[in-house]
């Protein structure tokens, strides 16, 4: 049975031998490079604005602490804790009685004096032509005008003093010195208060207008001055809990760049008729330097950073890949602006650079959420 099987393998493996020079002789098979699906966008032309981004924080344009001029107990309070107030709004009222008491000394002090002030003035008006005449001596004369003169000047200082009192009983109203927002109410009625106490009443704080502060670094200070040249900069606010971006405008530039952190400390103003700012608020701020018409833009995802610099990879009529060098000029929400590099209309890549090289063929494919630059086909 052995014996009858060794033929066999022989005669196979002879012909498996003479098979293999055919095989090793075949060219290989070409390779078909594989499309790989990217996300793409059209470079646009457009109008972008010239924007400086920066974190301000919200500042009252006025706030002032309360606190009484007068000594006296705190009668009446007219205010609660938060309430808003109008100019010139009762808040306080101190007990009035003593400055009323003092008032009323001072006028009774000025009905005595004035009574001596009229009758000296009679005497001089009396003895005056009887001391041309040489009846009455000189030096009698400068007597009645001497006591003339001194009661005189004792009414004008009861009426000065009236003047005082009738203050002091007009500080025991405490009126409210602007429209604003009161703070919590830090005394009661039934304390004493004392007149310019350390401790206020209650803080006011005005909220529309309102100020924000921000600042820059100081390499944009000839920027901002330039553009302010021209006209009124628009100022853009945001932040967490506010609707809608606020408008205002720059209102202040400071006059020198902090040494210490090499910016420049900035000021805008804004109505906040809605009061959506609030004092002590940090929000995002982008100040409008001007505008670049007919600026090339792209969704900033397409531009890459790499070793020689910036580079997007720019899809042919061919439907290849080209990686092509370009220059940023600055990013502005959520485009970049391309100073060189691009044309408008030139189809870049906006997702799925990581699978391609220079001169990969691609395929565009569909994406959920692409963005709304982004073009599918």
């Amino acid at each position: 049975m052995q014996r009858s099987i060794l033929p066999v393998l022989r005669r196979l493996g002879a012909a498996v031998l003479a098979l293999l020079p055919l095989a090793c002789s075949r060219p290989p098979a070409p390779h078909v490079a594989t499309a790989a699906p990217v996300v793409v966008a059209v470079a646009a032309r457009k109008t972008v604005p010239d924007l400086l981004a920066a974190v301000g924080t919200v500042e009252a344009i006025n706030s002032v602490a309360v606190r009484s001029r007068v000594d006296g107990e705190l009668l009446e309070s007219h205010v609660r804790d938060g309430d808003a107030v109008s100019a010139g709004q009762l808040l306080f009222k101190i007990d009035p009685r003593p400055a009323q008491a003092t008032l009323a000394q001072a006028n009774a002090a000025l009905a005595r004096d004035a009574a001596a002030r009229d009758l000296a003035r009679a005497q001089v008006d009396r003895y005056a032509p009887v001391a041309t005449k040489g009846f009455i001596s000189a030096d009698q004369m400068q007597q009645y005008r001497t006591a003339y003169a001194a009661a005189a000047a004792a009414a004008k200082v009861d009426e000065a003093n009236i003047a005082a009192a009738q203050l002091n009983l007009g500080y025991t109203d405490i009126t409210a010195p602007f429209a604003g927002r009161a703070g919590r109410i830090l005394v009661q009625p039934g304390n004493l208060v004392k007149a310019n106490d350390t401790n206020a009443l209650l803080t006011i704080n005005q909220i529309a207008p309102i100020f924000v502060n921000f600042a820059v670094p100081g390499a944009y200070v000839e920027r901002v001055r330039a553009a302010q040249a021209r006209g009124a900069l628009d100022v853009a606010a945001r932040g967490d809990g506010i609707k809608a971006p606020q408008r205002g405008e720059l209102a202040f530039v400071d006059n020198a760049v902090d040494p210490s952190t090499n910016t420049i400390k900035l000021r805008a103003r804004f109505a906040n008729a809605d009061e959506s700012l609030w004092p002590g608020q940090f929000v995002n701020i982008a100040l409008t330097l001007g505008s670049d018409a007919d600026a090339v833009v792209v969704p900033e995802p397409a531009v890459k950073a790499g070793p020689s610099g910036n580079y997007v990879f720019v899809v042919k009529a061919d439907k290849k890949a080209e990686q092509r060098a370009v220059t940023v000029a600055r990013s502005v929400a959520g485009e970049a602006v391309i100073a060189q590099g691009v044309d408008a209309g030139e189809t870049v890549v906006v997702d799925g650079q990581s699978r391609l090289t220079d001169g990969t063929p691609v395929r565009i494919a569909e994406a959920a959420s692409a963005g709304a630059a982004a073009v599918t086909q």
